[in-house]
């Protein structure tokens, strides 16, 4: 798989934080605080860009960049001077944003309103009617500790994912989701074949 020989973004981050804070919890739980910040996984922006990218006022924009960088998960990482203003590029805090332990249960709450694969679901509806949509869905009995794993190779995936040079019209969305279930397991097996 090629990835762009350029830094995306293009400004330096750290690859996780881990949030449990009430008020970063409740900036995440945000559709269009979380659309901001998937924006600026591409390339720092200003308000105006951003207000441009999701056809909303700037001063609906500028209110939720603001919550964002007073919860800590965006900053200013650099400026320029245009005229006589200085103009603000923002950019995240951390590539990955994960959801550590939570303690109280109004933050359950807010994580729980949390759903990317829900998302993904409404989002992919017109790929899925246009015979475009690529999906994949494996069950498998795994031990705990694999889990871990399979997820670490996972994130790696879609890091390389978000490291594609950006080109095109189409904007593609990679979704995945590891999760308990109740899907059907065999038994174990009482004999090898060839027994």
């Amino acid at each position: 798989m090629s990835v762009n020989q350029q830094q995306i973004p293009d400004y330096d981050l750290d690859e996780m934080l881990v949030v449990t804070a009430p008020e970063q919890l409740r900036a995440l739980a945000d559709p269009l605080r979380d659309t901001l910040l998937e924006l600026l996984l591409e390339r720092a922006a200003t308000v105006t860009e951003l207000a441009r990218a999701v056809d909303r006022p700037k001063s609906s924009v500028a209110y939720h960049v603001k919550l964002l960088v007073d919860a800590g998960l965006l900053k200013v990482v650099r400026t320029r001077r245009v005229r006589a203003i200085e103009e603000r590029y923002y950019g995240r805090v951390a590539r990955t944003y994960y959801v550590g332990a939570l303690h109280r249960p109004e933050d359950k709450q807010v994580v729980a309103a949390i759903n990317g694969l829900a998302q993904a679901a409404a989002e992919s509806a017109a790929a899925h009617a246009a015979d475009d949509l690529r999906c994949t869905l494996v069950h498998a009995r795994i031990p705990r500790e694999e889990v871990r794993n399979f997820w670490a190779e996972v994130q790696a995936l879609a890091r390389t994912f978000a490291q594609i040079p950006r080109a095109g019209d189409q904007v593609y969305g990679f979704v995945a989701g590891l999760y308990p279930t109740d899907a059907p397991t065999l038994p174990d097996a009482e004999h090898t074949p060839g027994d």
